[in-house]
C-alpha cells in the first residue's frame, strides 16, 4: 500500500479544465502574435487576415536549427561553470547543486553568432522562420512534457512538487509532477529556466535588427532601444542567474507543459514582439527613453516568528511588492519605442499585468503560511499590493 500523501494542494488555472484549455489558447496566442506583427493592421484583437498552411508551419530546415540550438546551449551548460550553487532545502533534506554560468551561455553564443555573422551567416534570414520555428519550438515542449509525465511515474515522493499531483492525467501533465527532474546532474527546469528562451529571445530581436538594417540601410532608434532595454534584462537575469533558485518556479511548481512551453516557446516568440512589430511597422522616434531608477535604503522591518525581515519603509513600505511595479514600468518602457497607434506590442504590458496579479495571489499565500501574524501586521501597514492607491 502507498503511503499516505497527505492533503493535496488546491487546484489553479481552473483545475483540468483550465488547464486544456490553457494548453490550446497559449500556442494559439503565440501564432496570432507572430501572424498580427507581420500583417498591415497589426490588430492584437480579431481574427489574422490569412491562415496559414501547414507548409507554412512545418520546415525540416527550421527542425534541424532549432535542435542544434537547443544542442548549443545544453553544451554551454554542461562546460565548468564560474561557480556551482546548491539550492534550498527540499524534503528529503538534501540541497540540489545548479552550474552557475549562464551569463558565460550568453557570452559565449555571442562569440559565435558573431564569428557566424563574420563568414557569411545570414542572421538576417532568421525573421522569415519564426512561424516554423514557433511549431517546432511548440511541439518540442508537448513531446518534452510527456517525458517529464512518464518520468514522474517512477519518481520518488519526496521528488514530487506540491501541485501537480491531483490524479487527473491532464491537469498534472499541464502544471507537472516533479519538482526537479534530473538526469544525472543535468537539471531540465533550470536548464529551461534561463537558457534557450532568453537566450533565443535576444538572437532573434539582433536578426530582426540586423533584417531592418538590411531592408532600410540602418536600425532605427525604436529597434535600437528595444535591442538595448531587452539584451540588458537578460544579461542581468544571466548575470543574478542564482537567485532564481529561490523563485517559485524552481522551489515550489513542478515542471510539465505550463513551465517547458512557457520557457522554450512563450518566451522567445512573443517577448520579442515589439521589435517584430518594428520591422514591420517602423515608427519615428526622435528622442531616447527616460531610464527609471529606483534606490531603496534605510529599511524598517518587522521581525517575524521564522527570523526573516518584512521590509515595511522605503517602496516596500508602499506597496507589498514593489519589484513587480518595477517590473511593470520595465515593460512599458519597452513598449513605448513602438508609438501608440497600435494596442499590439503593448500585449506585453497587459499579459505580465495578469501574470502578476496571478502571482501576487500566490505569494500572499506563500506569505500568510510563512510569516503567520506578522503578515497580517504588515498586509495592515502596506495595504497595496502592486500600485500605489490603485491595488
Amino acid at each position: 500500500m502507498a503511503p499516505p500523501q497527505g492533503p493535496r494542494a488546491p487546484l489553479e488555472f481552473g483545475g483540468p479544465m483550465g488547464a486544456a484549455a490553457l494548453m490550446l489558447l497559449l500556442p494559439a496566442t503565440v501564432f496570432h502574435l507572430l501572424l498580427a506583427a507581420r500583417s498591415g493592421p497589426a490588430r492584437l484583437l480579431g481574427p489574422p487576415a490569412s491562415l496559414p498552411g501547414l507548409g507554412a508551419l512545418w520546415s525540416p530546415r527550421a527542425l534541424l536549427l532549432w535542435l542544434a540550438w537547443l544542442g548549443l546551449q545544453a553544451a554551454l551548460y554542461l562546460l565548468p561553470a564560474r561557480k556551482v550553487a546548491k539550492g534550498l532545502e527540499l524534503k528529503d533534506k538534501s540541497r540540489l547543486r545548479y552550474p552557475i554560468n549562464g551569463f558565460q551561455a550568453l557570452v559565449l553564443t555571442a562569440l559565435l553568432v558573431g564569428l557566424g555573422m563574420s563568414a557569411g551567416l545570414p542572421l538576417g534570414a532568421l525573421p522569415e522562420m519564426l512561424l516554423p520555428l514557433a511549431f517546432v519550438a511548440t511541439l518540442t515542449a508537448f513531446i518534452f512534457s510527456l517525458f517529464l509525465y512518464l518520468k514522474a511515474q517512477v519518481a520518488p515522493v519526496s521528488a514530487l512538487a506540491p501541485g501537480g499531483n491531483s490524479g487527473n492525467p491532464i491537469y498534472d501533465f499541464f502544471l507537472g509532477r516533479e519538482l526537479n527532474p534530473r538526469i544525472c546532474s543535468f537539471d531540465f527546469k533550470y536548464f529551461c529556466e534561463l537558457r534557450p528562451g532568453l537566450i533565443g529571445w535576444v538572437l532573434i530581436n539582433l536578426a530582426l535588427l540586423v533584417k531592418e538594417a538590411e531592408l532600410r540601410g540602418s536600425p532605427s532608434l525604436a529597434m535600437w532601444l528595444v535591442n538595448g532595454f531587452q539584451l540588458l534584462y537578460v544579461g542581468d537575469a544571466l548575470w543574478h542567474e542564482e537567485a532564481v533558485l529561490t523563485t517559485m518556479d524552481i522551489t515550489h511548481d513542478g515542471f510539465g507543459f505550463m513551465l517547458a512551453f512557457g520557457d522554450i516557446a512563450w518566451v522567445p516568440f512573443t517577448y520579442s514582439l515589439q521589435a517584430q512589430f518594428l520591422l514591420h511597422h517602423p515608427q519615428p522616434l526622435e528622442l531616447p527613453m527616460a531610464a527609471i531608477i529606483c534606490l531603496i535604503n534605510g529599511l524598517e522591518t518587522i521581525s517575524t516568528a521564522t527570523g526573516r525581515q518584512l521590509l515595511v519603509s522605503g517602496w516596500w513600505g508602499m506597496v507589498r511588492h514593489p519589484n513587480y511595479l518595477g517590473d511593470l514600468i520595465m515593460a512599458l518602457a519597452w513598449s513605448l519605442p513602438c508609438g501608440v497607434s497600435h494596442l499590439l506590442p503593448y500585449f506585453y504590458l497587459l499579459y505580465f499585468t495578469a501574470l502578476l496579479v496571478h502571482r501576487e495571489a500566490r505569494d500572499e499565500r506563500q506569505c500568510l503560511q510563512k510569516y503567520g501574524l506578522a503578515w497580517h501586521e504588515y498586509c495592515r501597514r502596506v495595504p497595496y499590493r502592486i500600485m500605489p492607491y490603485i491595488y
